[in-house]
């Protein structure tokens, strides 16, 4: 058996940090949800806290969201499939955008479910995902600005999400600048001017971030409490709101070097044996879960005096040493988790999700 688990309190925790410090700086701030795969108990427990705009990349989660609580503003956080657009109209109050046609069909639609939906344009600033690139963002306004029932609340960024191009205030300055721009020649106020994600959010105490940057999207910092420029924990914060555990179901003392000859693995690995481990021993713990529902690399034990030995589809096995802790079948090996992980466990239906406290 493995369980994903929530703390309640480490949330609130991190959830009450966040909100002093974009009240400080006069910064509106939504949650990002997709780690949380749609999960009813845990979307609860988000707005529960207060959280009044939630966002996510999955329109089903966006759907659960409004069925929890109507009132909650949802935005929908990537470019809109076409053949999407009825229901992100519907369940989402503001969608982020960069395609023309694709904002025409959303005007369409909002007509036909008499709604006026609002739009965040997306502006490449080096990350090369979505974004409408820069020296063509004052004619792409121009095309869209009037369109019915679409209404223009602000202009936004992603970094950090592909190649990991890191936010600075050089860019930050620049994407205030087009907002300034498109104010002046079209004698309209944009509203929000969204550049700031978790990996922003050091810059804040650096004031590194221009005052125009008036909007921020979080998840990883919420959930973990995460420095991303460090790697480390901001201070004030906690690092394990989400944590994760797994049954022993195996414990054998056993060689170390494996036995036969060695091919790649269904996984494509190939393995070196170490001379010096010949004829050397170690307890391995299998446990009950796999790559199935995880990689290794995103786990980090709590226990330090283990070490991660491999993988298969639904077997993780773990070298206890000489097992120091004296663990036996049927205990739990419990984890840290990275982002990576956790959403690939949240999602997995082979999991059981808990709260806890």
């Amino acid at each position: 058996m493995a369980e994903i688990a929530i703390s309640r309190k480490k949330l609130e925790h991190n959830y009450k940090f966040l909100e002093r410090l974009f009240d400080k700086h006069n910064i509106q701030w939504g949650i990002v949800t997709k780690l949380l795969c749609g999960n009813p108990m845990y979307l609860k427990e988000i707005i529960g806290l207060g959280a009044r705009e939630l966002m996510d990349s999955r329109i089903s989660n966006l759907r659960t969201i409004k069925r929890i609580d109507p009132d909650v503003k949802t935005i929908y956080i990537k470019p809109p499939p076409r053949r999407s657009i009825k229901s992100v109209v519907k369940y989402a109050d503001v969608s982020m955008n960069s395609d023309l046609e694709t904002m025409k069909l959303i005007s369409k639609e909002a007509q036909k479910q008499d709604k006026v939906h609002q739009v965040i344009i997306m502006v490449e600033m080096g990350e090369l995902r979505e974004g409408v690139m820069g020296d063509e963002l004052v004619d792409f306004y121009a095309k869209v600005f009037d369109l019915p029932n679409i209404e223009i609340l602000g202009f936004g960024t992603n970094l950090n999400c592909l190649y990991g191009v890191m936010p600075s205030r050089d860019k930050l300055i620049q994407l205030s600048l087009y907002k300034q721009i498109v104010e002046v020649k079209f004698n309209r106020k944009i509203q929000l001017l969204s550049g700031g994600t978790s990996v922003t959010i050091p810059m804040l105490a650096k004031k590194q971030v221009p005052p125009g940057l008036n909007h921020f999207r979080v998840g990883e910092t919420l959930y973990f409490g995460a420095n991303l420029w460090t790697g480390k924990t901001i201070k004030g914060m906690r690092d394990d709101v989400i944590t994760f555990k797994s049954e022993i179901i195996e414990l054998i003392e056993k060689p170390i070097v494996p036995e036969g000859t060695l091919q790649e693995n269904p996984s494509g690995e190939s393995f070196e044996i170490n001379a010096e481990d010949y004829g050397k021993t170690s307890w391995r713990a299998l446990l009950d879960v796999g790559l199935l529902d995880i990689s290794p690399d995103f786990l980090i034990p709590i226990d330090t005096d283990m070490e991660m030995a491999g993988a298969s589809s639904d077997i993780l096995v773990i070298d206890l040493g000489k097992n120091p802790r004296k663990y036996q079948v049927g205990d739990f090996i419990k984890f840290k988790l990275k982002y990576m992980g956790a959403l690939r466990l949240f999602n997995s239906d082979y999991i059981i999700k808990r709260l806890e406290d």
